[in-house]
């Protein structure tokens, strides 16, 4: 496999030999505004531009958003790729919602697996910050609280893991204990709504998957991109820690 970090949340996974796009937002630097109900809504996002062209990130056999949030997936990324690509989404509410922006080909995830290409998708649990905080926050600004992880499994490759838009959790240590990734890709800039509760992992999360998966090759991505985050890509770093690497955007990790 091969794991090239693009920009926050957005990957292009190699896989089995498909290109599947994670979570494509494309928007240029500085476009939207921060987030009023989170840390730094002063500082507009995402902080950085694109390390390659939307028409090369686009260039994909499929595409999964782990949610519909704002920094998740954009109207340049709904406007670049083509109609009829396969779409994979968490539930059947994201599902209406991409089927209305015109995509032709939108499946939903589960639990029990999903195949496509030889592969199999499976959706995974977690806790986009915790939910007995955070739930209600979201559901007061309209916002949904969920968000997926996802599998990937293939005879002949490794067993990749993006874990999401979640903190450590049960349902996160439901899933390694499952599937055994040999490859964790976690969202890790701690970013956090104004209260300072976080919304997905930092360094005190990374530390403790990296203690539990210790045999698996954890990727920090989500780093040094939107408004509210709390943790740098320096910040992880700083942590040593033997199995966990932070690439820079544009950066390719192969296994």
């Amino acid at each position: 496999m091969n794991i090239r970090q693009i920009r926050n949340a957005t990957l292009i996974v190699t896989f089995n030999g498909t290109r599947f796009l994670i979570d494509p937002w494309l928007l240029p630097k500085e476009a939207m505004p921060g987030f009023d109900s989170a840390v730094n809504p002063h500082i507009r996002q995402p902080r950085c531009e694109l390390p390659i062209s939307v028409e090369d990130i686009v260039r994909v056999d499929a595409v999964i958003l782990t949610h519909w949030h704002p920094d998740h997936i954009d109207e340049i990324a709904l406007g670049a790729l083509r109609k009829d690509i396969p779409f994979f989404v968490q539930n059947e509410t994201d599902r209406a919602t991409i089927v209305g922006f015109g995509f032709t080909d939108v499946r939903t995830l589960s639990e029990a697996g999903l195949p496509f290409h030889g592969s199999t998708l499976f959706k995974t649990g977690g806790q986009h910050g915790r939910r007995d905080i955070i739930q209600p926050i979201c559901e007061g600004i309209g916002m949904p609280y969920d968000a997926m992880g996802v599998v990937f499994t293939a005879p002949g490759e490794k067993t990749l893991y993006i874990a999401g838009d979640t903190i450590w959790c049960p349902e996160v240590k439901t899933a390694l204990d499952a599937f055994r990734p040999a490859v964790i890709v976690v969202n890790a800039c701690a970013a956090s709504v104004a209260s300072g509760e976080k919304l997905i992992m930092g360094t005190e999360d990374v530390s403790t998957i990296a203690a539990y998966a210790k045999d698996a090759l954890i990727i920090a991505s989500h780093m040094d991109t939107v408004s509210h985050l709390t943790v740098t890509r320096a910040d992880i770093r700083a942590l040593h820690l033997s199995n966990v690497v932070v690439p820079e955007d544009g950066e390719s990790i192969s296994q």
